[in-house]
């Protein structure tokens, strides 16, 4: 099945999983197929919802680790039905949090998947608990490594500036082909 790639998308119904995704490591992967799961469960669409460039690359400059293309093939890769890029640009970083959920509306989510650290909206002011109050929420458990330590873009980021390729993709969990 070819996922289908919007900048904005409308749903009468669908499973929403939202996050910068870069590197679509391990952890972005549980986030991911648990969306995917839960809308074959309930039969309506799985959405990721995701920005180009990632927001930390875009305010803090540091290395992405996937192109958007990379994104979107791995992302397909994991069933999602469909993919939404927001431009991530300084007009997009000025939105607010209630634009953010008006946005996401659109889709009519059953449910939303995001990592417990998830924040959006400027000044990064929208939380969890906000989401909740207009969406069905599920928070995604950090995966961790076998050391026990959360696995995240910034250790990835950390173990490819000190030249540890192997671990950084072990850590990301696609191995060559894929």
């Amino acid at each position: 099945m070819k996922a289908h790639v919007y900048t904005t998308l409308e749903l009468p119904q669908s499973i929403v999983a939202i996050g910068a995704f870069d590197g679509v490591h391990r952890g972005h992967q549980a986030v991911i197929r648990q969306a995917v799961q839960r809308g074959r469960k309930l039969m309506v669409p799985s959405v990721v919802y995701t920005f180009d460039p990632p927001p930390r690359v875009f305010f803090q400059g540091v290395r992405m680790l996937t192109t958007v293309e990379e994104k979107l093939f791995k992302m397909e890769k994991l069933g999602a039905h469909h993919s939404v890029v927001a431009r991530f640009d300084e007009m997009y970083a000025r939105r607010s949090a209630y634009e953010f959920i008006e946005t996401l509306a659109k889709l009519n989510p059953l449910e939303v998947m995001v990592g417990g650290d998830f924040r959006f909206g400027k000044d990064r002011l929208g939380d969890i608990a906000l989401l909740e109050k207009y969406f069905q929420v599920r928070v995604t458990k950090p995966v961790c490594c076998s050391k026990g330590s959360p696995i995240s873009s910034t250790r990835i980021r950390q173990l490819l500036s000190e030249g540890e390729v192997h671990l950084s993709n072990t850590l990301l969990g696609w191995t060559a082909g894929k």
